[in-house]
């Protein structure tokens, strides 16, 4: 069996579940790990090539962006030019239309594919919700996140000025209303005032209810455990008070490295463009023969 040859992108909390989740595949090949400095290799990373340029690594089917959100469409569009498939988690849902179109633009030029937004929220999670709402086409559905550490949100507290380290946790309120609870440790002069003020200006923050606390540990907080509630109510035909329900607990960089790996793979099998995980056939992630996939999933 020819292995798919899969880079990865970025090493933070992501990168390093990608790279555990690409060693338990039986049809991946880990093509090498591009970052920032190849220099002070960790130790987990030996046996692999380490580089700041992808082109080094030779022949690439697809990279896997562990990137920051916001670095997405600035990789994701030099490499699906270099004739590279691209996956990514970008999280920013206001923005996922805007992304999707001028990837798709891009994928299209080069004969490419690009997998966008493919992380657990949104992603696994937008399969469900389409799930859900094909069987009850009229209704609501509430997603209710946590408690639990966003990265995405994490990440952008981190980029702001006179922030040492941080964590956002999201706090559930119900029907799908949060609490953003953020905890930073201040870089030394750094006011908290300003900083909380930067964090709840920011999108990811601007439409929930935020408290920015100091601490002086994060580590002492810190939980990457994360969940999701989704109920829809609804209707089926003219069938009223149709209620489904779908929960989980899971850990939060691991279960979107293991989405990553499974839309990577269904990126071999696409045709040149951009897609969103609820264009994809759900089987076209999963390993192995379709014929056995079926007789034992149907």
């Amino acid at each position: 069996m020819t292995k798919i040859k899969a880079a990865v992108v970025g090493y933070g909390n992501i990168g390093r579940f990608v790279v555990e989740a690409l060693q338990e595949a039986p049809d991946f090949e880990i093509a090498g790990v591009v970052r920032r400095s190849a220099d002070n290799i960790p130790a987990e990373l030996a046996q692999y090539k380490v580089t700041t340029d992808i082109e080094s690594l030779g022949k690439v089917d697809v990279a896997i962006l562990c990137t920051p959100t916001r670095e997405v469409e600035k990789h994701a569009v030099e490499l699906l030019a270099k004739g590279i498939n691209t996956v990514d988690s970008y999280d920013i849902h206001s923005s996922i239309r805007e992304l999707r179109r001028n990837l798709d633009k891009v994928a299209k030029e080069h004969g490419t594919v690009a997998v966008i937004s493919a992380g657990w929220d949104p992603g696994s999670d937008s399969v469900v919700r389409a799930l859900l709402q094909a069987a009850a086409p009229k209704g609501l559905t509430y997603t209710n996140f946590g408690p639990g550490m966003s990265m995405g949100h994490t990440v952008c507290v981190k980029s702001k000025p006179g922030v040492k380290n941080a964590i956002s946790m999201t706090i559930p309120l119900g029907t799908g209303i949060h609490r953003r609870m953020v905890y930073v440790e201040l870089e030394p002069g750094a006011a908290l005032a300003d900083v909380a003020k930067a964090v709840k200006e920011d999108p990811y923050f601007a439409s929930d209810e935020t408290h920015v606390i100091a601490v002086e540990s994060v580590d002492e907080v810190k939980d990457m455990g994360h969940g999701v509630n989704m109920v829809r109510k609804g209707v089926s035909g003219r069938a009223q008070n149709q209620r489904f329900e779908f929960n989980m607990s899971i850990n939060n960089p691991a279960l979107t490295a293991q989405i990553l790996v499974g839309v990577a793979r269904a990126s071999m099998i696409q045709e040149p463009g951009a897609y969103t995980m609820i264009e994809i056939p759900v089987i076209d992630l999963l390993p192995g023969d379709r014929e056995e996939l079926i007789a034992h999933l149907v």
